[in-house]
């Protein structure tokens, strides 16, 4: 069986990721590369959204751009700006699209469907496919999403809602999503923070249509397409191994209280490719610990009290949306901190240290 210098194990957003910035700086001229991807074929299946607080490759797989928001709860709305920090949409198909015409330019770079295809003793592995024990007590982030055409124009496009908590909890965290891509078509996605072995919050499809009818008011729609996931709020099991280092959700590069993922996914691809003619002795990339703290913390508070979460989301943006924005991506300062923090319920949150 061939051998390879290099094997990426999972052919998604943080492999092809990985796979394309390796590329573009010419980091596999003189290197081998396998990436092992079971899927028939690429097509949109995913709709990567956060707010763009640093630069990535990929502006051209940008469906949608917005500067506007809102979030609310039962008879309340608060509109918001992110013009320093648009939020953008990014359509996986155009995504897959660009990374593999690109990387069909190397004739080093191969693709298998299964890793028993090739000789990995003497490769260095990029692994995506994170490690998941089963624990009815974990809690995960998971939705389902529709892309609706109305026959007549009804959504602005310049402003998106990214919080409806204004809908049924049952017991948990629910909100619906809302992303207009045109004046006649936007992705509406009920999504969930709560564990998974509750089978009741999974009637998405009726979630979704009594949404639209009850609170949208949209009759006429046709649906062009669907997506749905589950992202795990913990980190999944992490196994040192020589030659072998995790990326994506596998190699904690989601933040827990939010789900994002693909900006710092980017940034550690970027990470790898400066460190790879020496990645086996590089020090391990990950989200501070100070964000891994106080995820920890408030993923305490929305398992204990999950009927607060609308109300200490909806209260944390009436703080600066810009401020909010750095606290969520990763890149806040410490004073930044303290007012995101001044604004949740201190007792309920200092319990929780205690959970």
């Amino acid at each position: 069986m061939k051998e390879f210098d290099y094997v990426i194990i999972g052919g998604g957003c943080a492999g092809l990721s990985l796979a394309y910035e390796l590329e573009i700086q010419e980091k596999l001229k003189d290197k081998t590369l396998a990436i092992i991807e079971p899927r028939p074929e690429y097509k949109r299946d995913k709709t990567w959204s956060f707010w763009k607080v640093t630069p990535h490759n990929f502006d051209d797989c940008v469906k949608k751009s917005w500067k506007n928001f809102s979030i609310n709860v039962p008879n309340e709305t608060n509109h918001l700006e992110c013009k320093d920090y648009p939020y953008q949409s990014i359509d996986s198909g155009l995504f897959y699209e660009k990374i593999n015409n690109k990387l069909e330019e190397n004739s080093n770079i191969s693709f298998f469907k299964s890793i028993e295809e090739i000789n990995t003793k003497n490769s260095f592995i990029f692994n995506s496919v994170p490690i998941i024990k089963k624990n009815h007590l974990n809690l995960w982030q998971h939705f389902c999403g529709v892309e609706i055409e109305t026959k007549n124009n009804f959504f602005d496009e310049q402003i998106f809602n990214l919080m409806d908590f204004d809908c049924e909890q049952r017991d948990s965290v629910h909100f619906f999503y809302t992303l207009p891509f045109t004046k006649n078509k936007a992705l509406v996605e009920t999504t969930w923070l709560s564990k998974m072995n509750d089978n009741s919050q999974k009637d998405y499809d009726q979630q979704i249509k009594d949404y639209i009818k009850n609170h949208l008011k949209i009759k006429d729609y046709e649906i062009i397409y669907k997506e749905e996931g589950a992202i795990p709020l913990f980190y999944p099991l992490y196994e040192k191994e020589k030659n072998k280092i995790n990326i994506g959700t596998a190699g904690g590069m989601t933040r827990l209280s939010t789900g994002y993922t693909f900006l710092n996914i980017q940034e550690h691809s970027k990470y790898i490719r400066e460190n790879i003619e020496n990645i086996s002795n590089s020090k391990r990339f990950e989200i501070s610990k100070k964000y891994q703290f106080l995820d920890d913390i408030f993923l305490r508070v929305l398992n204990k009290h999950p009927e607060k979460m609308s109300d200490i989301f909806f209260n944390m943006f009436k703080t600066s949306p810009k401020t909010v924005i750095k606290f969520l991506s990763n890149k806040s300062n410490f004073f930044e901190d303290l007012k995101i923090i001044l604004k949740m319920p201190k007792w309920t949150f200092i319990k929780a240290l205690f959970y």
